[in-house]
């Protein structure tokens, strides 16, 4: 490509960066007026989940995923966005993770958490799984950030260590019954948590950072291995010795996972300095997911399919959720920061454009999640048991973020070029 070509190209780029910054910056700003106008509990700490499209609240439930969500994007946008930088955003914090060390764990100390609370604070629901103690974790690390009040980190380390316990060495205090017919898999979902759990606690905290660094390796490792079919499919589950499994749950495809692996994965590659895992994580875990799960008819991202083409067993296979494609612009951006693919940069406005024209609603703020195949919104509500404040700012502020990074290396009209020069 010639001198003059490539700057045209840059202008374009720019152009388009440019634009997308504004869009996502104005976007953030609503999605969180929204949270902050309608979620908050005054009476007993932490945040209703349960919100129709206006933000009347439907039911008070309070689901411990989404209160260590809710802590956690209001830190690290305290944290890292000057505009956030107010008091009531870090009072609404401290007292969603103040209702959460009162009232999360079932019966302390010990440590497993509850998956759904009453409005007060007493148990309603336990899930046997890993992830509200991981949210739990992020929640109390990120306070500790803003805050130095050294209680929480306190109990961020000594849940991150129950949760190595856990995973790598006896699952028994998750409560899971071993039977003799199940399949010894795993979900993808348990590596990727704990990598994102290494790069929180490690960010900026050399002695957490190592003390991690053999964790994130066998994470990453992990992970890897759900690339399956001589490396042409990116599967949910697994056998723990690697292998594919048999059935619906081994042919069990999720897309949008696929891309969330992709970018924690893409981290810990630039974090390692390593370009070969970078190219292979872009290939496998950006391009490939993305080929096979964007709806030819549609358009939009499936949210389940099978590798074979079989119908899926899950009802809600062919619906688009809003997950799926925050975790999508974040992964499209992130490759193309790192490695200056402009294909990269056109899959990211690509889902963007669908993204912001069929999920956001710009008549009440915040995003619909829940779209049917057409792309029509097929629930009205605005949060519930597992929709709250996270993806949709976590996408927005983290792209908000890379986008003033790459326009902050310089406009390239600025830049000499002499013509002709390859």
């Amino acid at each position: 490509m010639s001198g003059v070509l490539r700057v045209r190209q840059d202008m374009e780029e720019w152009e388009i960066l440019q634009a997308w910054k504004e869009r996502v910056g104005q976007e953030l700003d609503r999605v969180m007026a929204f949270w902050m106008e309608h979620s908050h509990d005054p009476e007993h700490g932490g945040f209703f989940t349960c919100l129709g499209r206006d933000g009347q609240v439907y039911d008070d439930l309070k689901y411990v995923w989404l209160q260590g969500r809710q802590v956690w994007m209001y830190c690290r946008l305290y944290r890292k966005v000057k505009r956030f930088r107010r008091p009531e955003l870090l009072d609404s914090a401290k007292a969603g993770g103040d209702f959460l060390l009162r009232h999360a764990r079932v019966t302390p100390p010990e440590k497993k958490c509850a998956f759904v609370l009453t409005r007060d604070g007493r148990p309603v629901k336990v899930q046997r799984t890993i992830f509200s103690e991981c949210f739990y974790t992020m929640a109390m690390n990120e306070l500790w950030r803003v805050t130095g009040d050294v209680r929480y980190q306190s109990e961020a380390v000594e849940m991150m260590e129950q949760l190595v316990h856990w995973v790598r060495e006896d699952p028994s205090g998750l409560g899971q019954l071993r039977l003799p017919g199940a399949p010894s898999a795993e979900p993808m979902a348990v590596p990727m948590m704990l990598l994102c759990l290494v790069e929180q606690l490690g960010e900026a905290d050399a002695e957490l950072a190592a003390r991690y660094a053999e964790l994130g390796d066998w994470c990453a490792g992990r992970i890897l291995q759900h690339v399956q079919r001589d490396g042409q499919a990116v599967l949910e589950n697994v056998a723990e010795d690697g292998r594919e499994l048999a059935g619906c749950l081994g042919r069990h495809q999720n897309p949008g996972h696929a891309l969330e692996a992709g970018w924690f994965l893409l981290r810990h590659a630039i974090r390692k300095g390593d370009p070969d895992l970078r190219a292979h994580v872009i290939d496998k875990f950006m391009l490939l997911p993305f080929r096979s799960g964007w709806d030819p008819d549609h358009e939009g991202l499936f949210y389940f399919q099978d590798v074979d083409g079989l119908c899926p067993t899950q009802l809600e296979w062919a619906m688009k959720l809003w997950w799926p494609h925050s975790e999508a612009m974040i992964a499209f951006l992130m490759g193309y920061s790192e490695s200056g693919d402009p294909a990269l940069l056109r899959l990211f406005c690509q889902v963007a454009e669908y993204t912001f024209r069929q999920f956001r609603d710009p008549e009440y703020g915040e995003w619909f999640g829940y779209l049917n195949r057409e792309g029509k919104v097929a629930l009205t509500i605005k949060g519930g048991p597992f929709k709250g404040c996270f993806h949709v700012p976590r996408c927005l502020a983290m792209c908000e973020e890379m986008l003033d990074a790459l326009l902050s290396r310089g406009d390239p009209a600025d830049v000499p070029v002499r013509l002709g020069a390859e």
